[in-house]
């Protein structure tokens, strides 16, 4: 990953610079300094708009008691998005742009995660409807709902003397748990 990175802080720049010296050339100047100020300032208003629109989405997931998975997707693609829109460049701008533009964060967030699903390092299932509107619409190996669709919570208990209020001790065991 690391050395992934150094790649593209050394390719980006020397590309950006013959973009830069290309567009300068056919353009001029001032008016391929003002195309880039205009993408910032673009760049700007769009992730206020979407932004505040990915928020208000988040806020109304919560509400129902669903974790905003896309809406924290689609916010992480507009704050790189912003950030390659700020970066003076034609091609960083061009990805920022693309960023912007719904249907690719959808492929995006589809992509990565069938990526992070086939890697095992993710796991994922629901008790509600699942994003094709059809009942237990996760993946993965989830605990199935409870009748009506509630949802079923696991954990450890133990029986309590109500006269006492101490743990009643079955068959001599003190760390037999009560569940069995």
């Amino acid at each position: 990953m690391g050395l992934f990175l150094l790649l593209i802080m050394i390719v980006v720049p020397i590309i950006e610079i013959g973009v830069f010296i290309q567009v300068g050339g056919w353009l001029g100047l001032w008016p391929t300094l003002s195309v880039v100020i205009l993408t910032a300032m673009l760049g700007t208003g769009l992730l206020r708009y979407q932004g505040f629109t990915t928020l208000v989405r988040a806020q109304q997931s919560l509400a129902e008691g669903r974790f905003p998975v896309a809406e924290v997707f689609d916010g992480l693609c507009l704050v790189i998005a912003g950030a390659l829109l700020l970066t003076p460049g034609f091609v960083t701008d061009t990805f920022g742009l693309l960023l912007f533009v719904p249907q690719v964060r959808v492929f995006l967030r589809q992509t990565v995660g069938r990526q992070f699903l086939k890697s095992g390092r993710v796991k994922m299932w629901s008790d509600g409807p699942g994003a094709d509107g059809r009942q237990g619409g996760g993946q993965g190996g989830g605990q199935g709902g409870g009748q009506g669709g509630a949802p079923v919570i696991e954990g450890d208990f133990e029986e309590v003397d109500p006269a006492s209020g101490k743990p009643e001790n079955r068959d001599g065991n003190p760390w037999q748990r009560g569940d069995s």
